[in-house]
């Protein structure tokens, strides 16, 4: 079994556009540092320093969109998933030993690890064509590692 990839974005960002998130980031970082160089007193006044704390977490979010480490996805490789629901975070990998049974929703993925927690990855209604396609992934994979896997239907 080779490396299935699924993309979990709405939109696909071409280079122009990841370009212009890198270029507006390092502008927006460029900003927040000159506002401290010229204001020092901002950090006497809790109000004055909010548009510096903005500044700089919108400038981290789209220098990271920029260099494309915010996409969301998942990975099912031969003996492990890997997982990343949040543009923000970083991707979490699951080994084979680590998964005890996952479990399939039509709108989720569950799974089950063996310290006892869950991992959960609502695909919603966005990603209607990817879903079956990981379906699929996932019945492969747990298949050839011997995990079982449960599809169910969820009762409204």
């Amino acid at each position: 079994m080779e490396n299935n990839f699924f993309s979990l974005e709405v939109n696909k960002s071409n280079r122009l556009t990841r370009l212009f998130q890198l270029i507006f980031g390092i502008v927006c970082a460029l900003l927040a540092l000159t506002w401290i160089i010229l204001n020092p007193d901002s950090f006497k006044w809790n109000t004055t320093l909010l548009p510096v704390l903005f500044l700089s977490s919108f400038s981290w979010y789209m220098i990271n969109s920029g260099l494309g480490k915010g996409e969301k996805y998942i990975q099912i490789g031969r003996d492990s998933i890997t997982i990343k629901k949040n543009s923000l975070f970083p991707a979490r990998n699951f080994n084979t030993p680590e998964i005890e049974r996952i479990e399939v929703f039509p709108l989720s993925l569950v799974l089950h690890l063996r310290e006892g927690n869950k991992f959960l990855l609502r695909f919603g209604t966005t990603f209607t064509d990817l879903i079956d396609p990981v379906k699929r992934g996932i019945e492969e994979f747990c298949s050839l590692n011997n995990i079982p896997a449960e599809f169910r239907n969820e009762e409204i």
